[in-house]
């Protein structure tokens, strides 16, 4: 993903596969990993000629916001003891941002 969220326009395989560089991968396994991010709506796919452009179809932080999501959802009953954990583990400027998020949603929901 992140050599698709990195470029300037979708990429074929192949072009995804040379990204990757010296890794020992092989075209089809690249191929079905793509496919696979398709069924999962995280890259979108168009036609180019006999082959298939790749591009992401959500942003870096929309998938990374997924993932916290789906580890809240592994944490079992108890979320909110996760997220404060999380929240202890920030550093200053992450906290001031998390802290500009909530008064933001706050803000908007007492309206």
């Amino acid at each position: 993903m992140n050599i698709l969220w990195d470029a300037p326009g979708p990429h074929t395989v192949r072009e995804v596969l040379d990204a990757l560089g010296e890794r020992d991968l092989a075209y089809t396994t690249v191929m079905t990993v793509l496919d696979r991010l398709g069924a999962k709506q995280m890259v979108r796919r168009e036609r180019d000629g006999r082959a298939f452009r790749y591009a992401p179809a959500i942003s870096r932080d929309a998938a990374t916001a997924e993932l916290l999501h789906a580890a809240l959802d592994h944490a079992g009953t108890d979320r909110t003891a996760a997220l404060v954990h999380f929240a202890h583990t920030v550093d200053p400027a992450e906290a001031e941002a998390l802290r500009a998020a909530l008064d933001e949603i706050a803000s908007r929901t007492s309206r």
